[in-house]
């Protein structure tokens, strides 16, 4: 038999999977709608559309990536931004931000995690009691708000149990704000720190964040919770960050925002170059100029051992910074 000779029909081709020519080219969403985004939970991201100051829903473009907007973004949003029950827009475009709250999560290999972003001031929240108010988290809250150039405000909460002016010495000289509040006080004081500003509270389980909240907006509704009485530990109320116009009645930038956040277990600062963390203790910046080279200020040659403007509470804020400077590896 002789052999048949193939032609064009016996050869198969496989088809193009697209007829579309790739390009690097990516959308030009710089005319898409600009919102500012008041909070993120579960895959929906609710956000403040001006100028008819309405907040829709919204999720992230898978481009933009699994946690790439937090609560304070300015965001560029597609679709339907009606606002209307069941209507969903999608973020695509993350604006740049002035300024980024960040902590290092410790128990999680060192992870680096947002907070919020593009805040005017950080409402540092302790109670005076129960729990029992920590310097090293004042401390840390205060390097990160340093190391971002955000204002920052100590408010002091349940000061009915007891008298937090002992604790606040250390940081008397530091030109920073206090606010000294309990159940029932007059927050007059307090709104005016607040007005106009996108603040930001931070703050241990327990210590009265959404409490404050609620009584700085009725309307709020946040849920709070209890002190344990074994751990001394508070119960997380708050699942996710969420910002609150200070007037319900009419959302605008005048009365300003004050944003929830969960409570924090450890606020590491691994992420924070070590120079950065030194420069938040000011008061020592003339010291540490007659420093040794390379000196790591935990060592016996060490200039602030000998600074004679060294008092009690010069030295308590000291071992502050040195508690700081030993823990974790704070990048060089």
């Amino acid at each position: 038999m002789t052999p048949r000779e193939l032609d064009e029909d016996d050869i198969r081709s496989r088809p193009k999977r697209s007829s579309r020519p790739r390009t690097k080219d990516r959308p030009d969403y710089s005319d898409a709608t600009l919102g500012r985004v008041v909070s993120v939970d579960r895959g929906r991201t609710g956000v403040l559309v001006e100028p008819k100051s309405h907040v829709i829903t919204a999720m992230k473009s898978r481009e933009l990536g699994k946690k790439s907007v937090v609560v304070g973004d300015l965001v560029r949003i597609v679709g339907d931004i009606s606002g209307t029950e069941g209507s969903l827009a999608r973020i695509v475009a993350v604006e740049p931000r002035l300024n980024v709250l960040t902590r290092t999560v410790e128990d999680d290999a060192g992870m680096e995690r947002m907070i919020v972003a593009n805040v005017d001031q950080i409402a540092i929240v302790i109670a005076a009691a129960n729990p029992e108010p920590k310097h090293g988290f004042v401390d840390r809250a205060l390097v990160v708000a340093f190391d971002q150039a955000i204002k920052p405000l100590i408010i002091v909460t349940k000061c009915d149990l007891a008298d937090p002016i002992e604790f606040l010495t250390q940081y008397k000289d530091l030109g920073v704000d206090q606010v000294q509040v309990q159940r029932g006080s007059d927050l007059s004081s307090l709104r005016e720190k607040l007005r106009g500003k996108r603040t930001v509270l931070l703050g241990h389980s327990g210590v009265g964040k959404s409490t404050l909240v609620n009584a700085l907006v009725e309307a709020a509704n946040r849920a709070t919770g209890d002190v344990n009485d074994v751990t001394g530990r508070g119960r997380h109320t708050s699942s996710s960050a969420v910002a609150i116009a200070l007037d319900k009645s009419e959302i605008n930038e005048a009365d300003g925002w004050i944003i929830d956040t969960p409570g924090v277990r450890s606020f590491g600062l691994a992420h924070v170059q070590r120079d950065r963390v030194i420069s938040a203790f000011a008061e020592f910046k003339e010291a540490i100029e007659h420093c040794p080279r390379n000196c790591s200020h935990d060592e016996e040659n060490c200039a602030l051992n000998h600074w004679p403007s060294l008092d009690e509470k010069a030295l308590a804020r000291l071992n502050n910074l040195r508690g700081l400077l030993r823990e974790g590896k704070l990048r060089a």
